[in-house]
């Protein structure tokens, strides 16, 4: 039976996949820019190696405009305005903070601080080690009634 776990990968390893694709293709464009090859000719030459992978012609055709001026590099220009992401070393701080918390206080959506916490973070949440007694007390209360609750079921 094959081993379907090696296939599962997460979102954040296919964002990396990607960006490693699209960093190999802008490198074979430069290159193929330094040869004299225009976009059309570039492009031609990236889906008839890559196929249905290859990145589009408008892309190419930045690229190629951007090689004219000199600007080989692969490294996006920082954007004007409000950061697209929102993080507070906040979170990092106090991981007991409720997601509702920090939307109010940054003013953003709970789902967005969802996306941030679990996505860009990697934290996901967690359970005390260490009970107080009041926790141990009610947890083996709880325990102790449902497992009375299924053994009576079950006769």
């Amino acid at each position: 039976m094959p081993n379907y776990k090696s296939f599962l990968v997460t979102g954040a390893e296919r964002k990396d996949v990607r960006r490693h694709a699209r960093f190999q293709q802008h490198r074979d464009a430069s290159f193929f820019f330094l040869q004299g090859k225009g976009p059309k000719e570039i492009h031609a030459i990236l889906r008839e190696t890559l196929g249905g992978h290859a990145t589009s012609y408008a892309t190419v055709k930045n690229w190629v405009a951007h090689f004219k001026r000199g600007d080989f590099s692969t490294c996006d220009a920082p954007s004007p305005g409000r950061p697209k992401r929102v993080t507070t070393l906040e979170i990092l701080e106090d991981r007991w903070i409720s997601a509702k918390s920090i939307a109010e206080q940054l003013g953003i959506s709970r789902e967005r601080v969802g996306s941030i916490v679990y996505e860009d973070l990697d934290m996901r949440k967690r359970v005390p080690k260490c009970l107080n007694t009041d926790q141990t007390r009610q947890r083996c209360q709880t325990f102790e009634q449902l497992l009375e609750f299924f053994s009576v079921r079950s006769k």
